[in-house]
């Protein structure tokens, strides 16, 4: 192995952010979120190979298909001192209570998933219960929803429909009736794109309602079934920047019956229920001796990824010389000669092997100087080495080659 400084040149590095699109789809039914099609995957030491429950997106996935009894759990830890430094969810009684040296530990455990916020009585309710077969059950949102009432009217400009009230259109988020869906930003990025947000509403697996932005403006318009009621109608709209799907359309999407908050036939307000709003699996269960509900939720955010393209260039006449081993011929005595009447040494000379191929069996052909370039590293001002670059396979370099390799680095 020997290693070649070269420093990139002014033409060697760009720097570029790509967009990506990242799709997501999600599918509720019975209280259960499915996250891209995926159910649980066993391991070879966990039950689940994520540790964290289907329909939720590992933040860190430092411990994948580890368990407390086989691999253990990766995990942060702070070692206490007098700088009092710890985690944010620990207490000063609590940190005071430790032993100096003590190790703190926290949890790479994270995960995210879409929720929904159920207000029957409208946005300005913090609080609010739910009566549903006999059980009462509380929405996990303990803010008021009017907290958004400055981001629904920052919006108007794309739409009225965004205002928080206006008589004009009957809107009065403060007292309608209405669900929030929550998307957190990791399944996003920087934010919604635009024309994907696509919501179905499906009874026995029969489709009842779609909603889309087909206008790109943040409206949600009911475009299916083809004829179906309320169809072109406006259930609500959607915050591409801050993750929210505010769905607020009251009007029956089929006449039969189905038992949310009330017995009444299934609406938009009604829509995800069971999305880790508190509805648990009984509740559901025991509301659909009739019909069965499952709802669709697919849209694309907008990812923006930093970018690093290096050239790394192997010129003519260089890098043709390794300290590999096998770079030279075998059966050589390496060892160095002391030169007479001198305290100076002097290496001994030792012949390269020759790798060019023959069209004889015995013979070689012309002796060419030819190494192998197998690895590219990466190195700062101080010669510190910050990235290897590994090649799928070595590519053979000779004296007269001329040779460019495009290295990539996502950040």
């Amino acid at each position: 192995m020997s290693s070649y400084y070269h420093k990139f040149g002014i033409n060697d590095v760009f720097y570029n952010r790509l967009k990506a699109y990242p799709q997501n789809e999600f599918f509720i039914w019975d209280s259960k979120v499915f996250y891209n099609d995926k159910t649980v995957q066993s391991g070879a030491f966990a039950a689940n190979v994520t540790n964290v429950d289907v329909g939720h997106i590992n933040l860190y996935e430092m411990n994948v298909d580890r368990s407390a009894g086989h691999t253990g759990f990766v995990s942060p830890y702070i070692v206490k001192t007098s700088n009092k430094i710890t985690f944010n969810n620990m207490s000063d009684e609590e940190f005071n209570l430790l032993d100096p040296g003590a190790r703190i530990t926290g949890s790479y455990m994270m995960s995210a998933s879409i929720g929904r916020e159920f207000f029957s009585s409208g946005l300005n309710v913090p609080d609010d219960t739910l009566t549903v077969a006999g059980h009462t059950i509380k929405h996990d949102g303990a803010y008021s929803g009017s907290a958004l009432k400055n981001t629904f009217n920052h919006y108007q400009k794309n739409s009225p429909y965004y205002a928080y009230n206006n008589s004009d259109l009957s809107l009065d988020k403060d007292n309608d009736a209405c669900c929030l869906m929550t998307i957190p930003s990791i399944f996003y990025g920087s934010s919604i794109k635009k024309g994907t947000i696509d919501l179905k509403f499906y009874i026995t697996g029969t489709l009842i309602g779609r909603l889309q932005d087909i206008r790109q403006n943040g409206e949600l318009i009911q475009t299916g079934p083809v004829g179906s009621t309320g169809s072109g109608s406006i259930a609500g709209v959607a915050l591409y920047n801050e993750g929210f799907f505010y769905l607020s359309g009251a009007w029956s999407l089929t006449p039969e019956q189905y038992v949310f908050d009330a017995t009444s036939a299934p609406k938009w307000i009604h829509f995800g229920a069971g999305a880790h709003d508190g509805l648990a699996s009984g509740h559901v269960s025991a509301l659909r001796s009739r019909t069965s509900a499952s709802f669709n939720v697919a849209f694309s955010g907008t990812n923006y990824v930093p970018n690093i393209t290096m050239m790394a260039h192997a010129k003519k006449g260089e890098i043709n010389h390794s300290n590999n081993m096998t770079y030279i011929k075998t059966g050589q005595t390496s060892s160095i000669r002391p030169i007479s009447g001198s305290t100076s040494y002097l290496e001994r000379d030792l012949i390269i092997k020759n790798v060019v191929s023959s069209s004889y069996a015995d013979p070689t052909g012309s002796f060419q100087k030819t190494t192998y370039i197998s690895k590219i590293g990466i190195y700062d001002d101080d010669k510190n080495l910050i990235a290897i670059a590994s090649l799928a396979k070595p590519v053979k370099k000779t004296e007269e080659r001329d040779l460019t390799f495009k290295l990539k680095l996502d950040i």
